[in-house]
């Protein structure tokens, strides 16, 4: 019966994406309670379920969570949940409208939206993507068509961990990593968050106006000052050039005599240093000094640990 019940709670949400403690107990006949009681365990079991108490709180489930896809087509889902609305409507059944419910849910989660620009098709999934990160992109891309806020809970790089209410702007690409710019209402003022750093996101009842801006005013710069940037340069076997073009783009190599060099600036950090590792020697460092002796050091320490 508990775990009836919980799923139940679980598909309504999935379908309501809001609702209040109140009208939940009232709908499945248990009291205020248990709803929070059964919420809690649902939290603590990953599902991302915001509660909120107040005048204008209640449960509200994070518009990037959705349940494992099933075997319906999508023309499948809509036929089979215009019969049961046919027949919800004629017969007053609990568990048929249940059923209806937990077919609406579904139908939503297999939605996966492309964008799309003129003659260009961005898909913000990855490689074998099981569709989490495909689903904050959905919600962010929605937010920033539709000026909608959003509520986030997010992890900073120094492992910091906030919920937010941001009004995202635009969407920034950069280096094969993806953010949204946004006006953070904690710091009020605007922010770029990585949206692979935002562990949920869920939509207010809110909507803002977008003040004028133009990509001049998005700093594309956002997590490193120029004192964090330095210039290197690198020698690339040639066996590993097709690897590397992936990292560092095909105009920033060129050949010189009988090597491929390389000479871009990154930022100055350990990503920089394990960047280089994993091509496991196909990438030498010709320049600066300092970043030798890192890599250096970081290859004595990986031989001292096996």
């Amino acid at each position: 019966m508990k775990y009836t019940v919980m799923f139940k709670i679980l598909t309504l949400l999935l379908n309501k994406r809001k609702m209040t403690a109140n009208e939940i107990a009232r709908r499945y006949e248990i009291s205020v309670r248990s709803v929070y009681r059964y919420v809690e365990e649902m939290i603590v079991c990953g599902v991302p379920i915001d509660v909120s108490r107040g005048r204008y709180g209640g449960l509200a489930i994070a518009d990037t969570y959705r349940l494992p896809a099933g075997y319906f087509t999508r023309e499948e889902y809509a036929a089979t949940i215009n019969a049961l609305n046919a027949m919800s409507s004629q017969i007053n059944d609990e568990n048929l409208i249940s059923a209806r419910e937990k077919l609406e849910s579904k139908q939503k989660s297999e939605k996966r939206e492309l964008s799309v620009c003129g003659n260009i098709i961005v898909d913000g999934g990855t490689w074998g993507d099981n569709k989490k990160f495909s689903e904050k992109m959905r919600v962010c891309e929605k937010a920033v068509n539709e000026c909608l806020s959003l509520n986030i809970d997010y992890i900073s790089r120094s492992g910091e961990h906030s919920k937010r209410v941001i009004d995202p702007y635009v969407l920034v690409f950069k280096q094969n990593v993806w953010y949204v710019y946004a006006f953070c209402h904690t710091k009020q003022n605007f922010r770029t968050f990585k949206i692979g750093r935002i562990r949920s996101a869920a939509f207010t009842d809110r909507t803002f106006e977008k003040k004028p801006f133009t990509r001049d005013d998005v700093d594309l710069n956002f997590y490193y000052t120029e004192n964090e940037l330095i210039d290197i340069t690198l020698e690339i076997d040639k066996n590993s050039v097709a690897d590397v073009e992936e990292w560092l783009g095909v105009d920033n190599i060129e050949p010189y005599g009988n090597a491929l060099i390389a000479t871009i600036t990154q930022p100055n950090d350990n990503a920089l240093v394990n960047k280089i590792l994993s091509y496991g020697g196909a990438v030498k460092v010709l320049q600066p000094e300092a970043l030798k002796n890192k890599i250096k050091t970081a290859v004595k320490n990986i031989y001292q640990s096996i």
